[in-house]
């Protein structure tokens, strides 16, 4: 793991949550919001899904609470 630093309070340089994104399509019914359908992504997507291309985990500042990608907190930890 990199070293981090949050973007946005600035002196949070050792509390933070990993936030690891474990996507999976859904089918929803239009007009109750239901699920329908879970398509889970190592069993092969309907063609009509686009694969999931978000970074695996997210960053959250323990501090203030921002959430963001690592590399914005990564860049952070760089500049100070």
């Amino acid at each position: 793991m990199s070293k981090l630093a949050c973007p946005r309070c600035k002196t949070n340089k050792t509390r933070f949550y990993l936030i690891e994104q474990h996507p999976k399509a859904v089918k929803l019914n239009a007009q109750s919001g239901d699920i329908e359908q879970e398509e889970y992504i190592s069993g092969g997507l309907d063609p009509f899904y686009v694969p999931y291309k978000g970074p695996e985990y997210l960053v959250q500042c323990g501090a203030c609470g921002v959430i963001e990608q690592s590399v914005l907190f990564e860049k952070a930890a760089d500049s100070m």
